[in-house]
């Protein structure tokens, strides 16, 4: 999932180099709402791991 947030910051850079505000800014908005799934999946595994661990 990472991986689509750098594709989406890469084509927002190369489309705001171009002048292509439309394509940056949807690309831009892409990547941030990727990067909160992101961020949020990661705390609950980080989470499910430590309740995992206690239980053993």
């Amino acid at each position: 999932m990472l991986r689509w947030v750098l594709i989406f910051l890469v084509i927002a850079v190369v489309a705001a180099v171009f002048g292509f505000g439309g394509i940056a800014g949807a690309a831009a908005e892409i990547a941030k709402i990727i990067f909160y799934i992101f961020i949020i999946l990661f705390a609950i595994s980080i989470v499910m791991g430590l309740l995992g661990k206690r239980r053993r």
